[in-house]
């Protein structure tokens, strides 16, 4: 028997994605909740997995396709089940009346909780030990910290042991409990009156969503279901009540809505799909300002000991190294022996613990023309001047010609970012999460400084150092720019590691 794969409930607001990967070829066997494929919306990237054990026979959707909410991904072969010899005919004639249940047990897994979501919370448990639980009934909800995830019976059965109590955190891909008895998937003969009184509207609400009705006086009638089989999901009663709540002032929809285009205007637009790059870049910033708290703090430089340096050098030093002697060597060992006083900008969350890095890969911001990308100079506190300037000058190049790695650009611990190039003259920078620093540089400009009791001209740049304040305070954040500050005022500090 064939078995369709469609295209899950993809949230609130989203109608289409696109198919980024399959992991499945047609001919392959898969497992019940194997990942079959991964797509892509505006919003967050959805697992697909398998509704059944089988062979993948045909894929409809092939990879880069858009595709709608239920709109047909594949189809299955089911496997067929293995009945066991006959002992005798009497048992035989038997067995043909009424087949023997299946009593292997089938376990019930933490599903794919969204991309760079490690773990959940279980809230609470719809079923207890020893209940009887049919194919796709809700068994409990997990909470995360940007969706909360209802977990179906993989199987019908009875429910055995729970190995995750309410409160407890579980890992993506980690097991909550076993389901025994009869698997077939068919009900339980006690289901069955139960089963025949519900066809009303063919299978039964998700437990949170009936709880939310409930408590909110809605009927069922009031309700779009999005479900599978029609089934009303905790996310339709809660827009549901959303349509229905009193407004005093509009609220703009979750995604903007295109407002009507004259048709003269339409003519003269251009409309370009995203590219996946671009997507990425954009969940991964809104990413950063969902997550952290991030404060920025500024603060000035004098950048004549280091441009009257370089002046100095730049001939000897591109002669010896190859290599021009820039700006961003400087700037990047100053980080360096900031973040060694300073070390909690170079460390990031996990959980509830904090992680500090005794090393510096330092990632340096550089613009391309597909988009912006972060190439990362791995221990970069144990590199010189010339190697800095070789590896930047190297990744750079690399960067806009499209050749970057993922490896080459993950794994940064605190990145510099410098709008100075395109001419701006103050920023705030944003995270490059899981980091908890990154220095913004910008323009130098000649200003009338006031100086041993003078007005003189010096080249200055405005700095900004962006953090996270859940785990840099005030004080680190400032000392870390003035650290900063103080290298490149007097370079030679750097020479002497002060």
């Amino acid at each position: 028997m064939a078995t369709e794969v469609r295209v899950p409930t993809l949230g609130e607001s989203v109608t289409e994605a696109t198919v980024a990967t399959w992991f499945k070829k047609p001919g392959d066997q898969v497992a019940v909740d194997d990942m079959l494929c991964e797509l892509e919306t505006d919003k967050v990237t959805v697992e697909v997995p398998s509704p059944v054990a089988g062979t993948l026979a045909e894929i409809v959707a092939a990879e880069g396709a858009t595709v709608s909410t239920e709109a047909l991904l594949a189809q299955i072969n089911e496997r067929a089940a293995v009945s066991e010899p006959a002992v005798a005919t009497a048992t035989a004639t038997t067995a043909k009346s009424a087949p023997a249940p299946e009593t292997q047990t089938v376990a019930v897994m933490v599903p794919v909780l969204g991309e760079s979501v490690t773990e959940a919370t279980v809230s609470i448990w719809y079923k207890k030990p020893g209940d009887t639980v049919a194919q796709d009934e809700m068994l409990c909800e997990l909470e995360t910290d940007k969706v909360n995830v209802e977990v179906p019976a993989p199987a019908a059965g009875v429910l055995g042991q729970i190995l995750a109590a309410e409160g407890s955190t579980v890992q993506a891909g980690g097991q909550l409990a076993v389901i025994g008895g009869d698997i077939s998937g068919n009900p339980a003969p006690a289901e069955a009156a139960t089963a025949t009184a519900a066809k009303s509207h063919d299978v039964e609400d998700a437990p949170s969503a009936k709880k939310l009705m409930s408590e909110a006086g809605l009927n069922r009638n009031d309700v779009t279901a999005t479900g599978k089989d029609n089934r009303v999901m905790k996310q339709d009663v809660q827009k549901a009540l959303a349509a229905t709540a009193p407004q005093a002032v509009p609220i703009p929809p979750a995604t903007p809505i295109r407002a009507a285009v004259p048709a003269d205007d339409a003519a003269r637009e251009e409309r370009v799909k995203m590219t996946r790059l671009r997507q990425t870049i954009a969940r991964r910033l809104k990413d950063s300002q969902n997550i952290a708290a991030i404060l920025t703090t500024y603060n000035e430089v004098d950048m004549t000991e280091v441009m009257a340096l370089r002046h100095e050098y730049k001939d000897l030093f591109l002669k010896k190294h190859g290599v021009k002697l820039g700006f961003m060597s400087f700037f990047t060992l100053a980080c360096c022996h900031a973040l060694r006083e300073v070390p909690e900008v170079n460390s990031e969350i996990d959980g509830t613990d904090i992680v500090y890095k005794n090393f510096v890969h330092m990632g340096i911001a550089a613009g391309t023309p597909t988009g912006l990308v972060v190439p990362v100079i791995r221990d970069a506190d144990t590199l010189s001047f010339a190697e800095i300037e070789k590896a930047i000058a190297e990744k750079g190049a690399r960067a806009r010609d499209g050749k970057l790695s993922m490896a080459e650009m993950q794994g940064g611990t605190f990145t510099i970012s410098n709008g100075g190039v395109y001419g701006s003259l103050m920023s705030s920078p944003i995270l490059n999460p899981p980091q908890s620093g990154i220095l913004g540089m910008h323009k130098i400009q000649d200003r009338p400084m006031a100086i041993n009791g003078e007005v003189v001209i010096r080249p200055m740049m405005y700095l900004a150092l962006s953090y996270d304040h859940r785990v840099v305070d005030g004080k680190g954040a400032v000392t870390f720019l003035v650290r900063v500050k103080e290298a490149l005022e007097d370079p030679r500090r750097l020479l002497m590691d002060l």
